[in-house]
């Protein structure tokens, strides 16, 4: 009997294990995700899009397949952010700022010259302020995975190079359908025109705007160097993306599912960070190659704009509350610089 009993238990420990994996076997289902981003395949966007894919497919042993949509095949981020609220989308990386006018907390990220380094960026934004600001697209039918970089924007033009402030005049800046973006611009004499991003290379070739300010890596992978002659350097808005995926159908997944999305999307994302920077690196350089005229405005008139743009800052003081900026206002004084 003794006997009987220790076998038996010693068939249940070598079992366990194997009747776990299988219990979480049996929690995957088959399922096609349809992942969404603006940028061409050929960017920082694409490549951590495709290493998402990779992880999830590894991770699922291949019952999760995660195709993968560029260069805003499925939309314009307001498009595809509708999309996965209604349930006719998956997933996506997008901007945040296109986020504003669904959760009003995504303001924040928006606020002219907030961060001074990418590691202070990454400390507030995957610190507990970050998630607190994600989870509010909850009440709002999306669900945020993980924050990836765009990088700090920059600004590009056809009419002259921008030294001082008063160089923005009168030029007509596609930004962003952000009204932090348009009051900070207009505040600084340019005549700043919304646009979507999967429009801009077509505006920019047409004339029908002079400039647009984006991340170096952007300006390079969308080629913006063949249609704009000069780029100012003025990191004036640090840029992240966020990774979302519609609530209506996450809630349908079961929880080793989600747990395989939220790891890949965070092995993405490192992977991404890093990959942005080093392209960073490389890419102002490569734009001087391909005849841009560049050039970087002094502290003094960074500070200038700054001063500038406080209007636009408490605009965004008064959309995210008092409350929530001193919050964030907090980590970044405890985050590395």
């Amino acid at each position: 009997m003794r006997r009987s009993l220790i076998a038996a238990l010693a068939a249940a420990v070598l079992l366990s294990p194997l009747a776990s994996l299988s219990a979480q076997a049996d929690d995957i289902r088959p399922r096609m995700i349809r992942f969404g981003y603006g940028l061409n395949e050929n960017s920082n966007q694409g490549r951590a899009a495709k290493l998402f894919a990779e992880e999830v497919a590894k991770a699922s042993d291949g019952k999760l397949k995660v195709r993968t949509f560029g260069a805003a095949s499925l939309g314009s981020d307001d498009q595809m952010q509708n999309a996965l609220i209604g349930g006719a989308q998956e997933m996506m990386v997008g901007s945040t700022a296109t986020l504003v006018g669904i959760t009003k907390e995504m303001a924040v990220w928006d606020t002219p010259f907030l961060f001074s380094s990418e590691k202070q960026a990454d400390a507030v934004l995957d610190g507990p302020v970050g998630r607190q600001i994600m989870d509010k697209l909850e009440e709002k039918g999306l669900v945020g995975l993980v924050y990836w970089e765009n990088g700090f924007r920059n600004m590009t033009n056809n009419v002259r190079p921008i030294a001082k402030m008063e160089d923005f005049q009168g030029i007509k800046l596609r930004v962003m359908q952000n009204p932090v973006f348009l009051d900070t611009f207009n505040r600084m004499g340019a005549n700043a025109v919304p646009l979507p991003f999967s429009e801009l290379f077509t505006a920019l070739e047409t004339k029908a705007v002079d400039g647009q300010e984006n991340p170096y890596n952007t300006i390079l992978s969308s080629k913006f160097y063949e249609v704009q002659k000069y780029l100012t350097v003025t990191n004036h808005v640090y840029s992240p993306w966020i990774v979302t995926v519609s609530k209506r159908w996450w809630d349908g997944l079961s929880q080793t599912e989600k747990d395989i999305l939220m790891e890949a999307a965070k092995k993405a994302r490192d992977f991404e960070r890093q990959d942005t920077r080093e392209e960073a690196a490389k890419a102002l350089a490569q734009l001087k190659e391909k005849g841009m005229q560049v050039n970087e405005i002094s502290a003094e008139e960074v500070q200038r704009m700054r001063e500038q743009a406080q209007p636009a800052i408490q605009k965004v003081i008064d959309t995210v509350g008092q409350e929530l900026f001193q919050q964030v206002q907090a980590e970044l004084e405890k985050a590395p610089q």
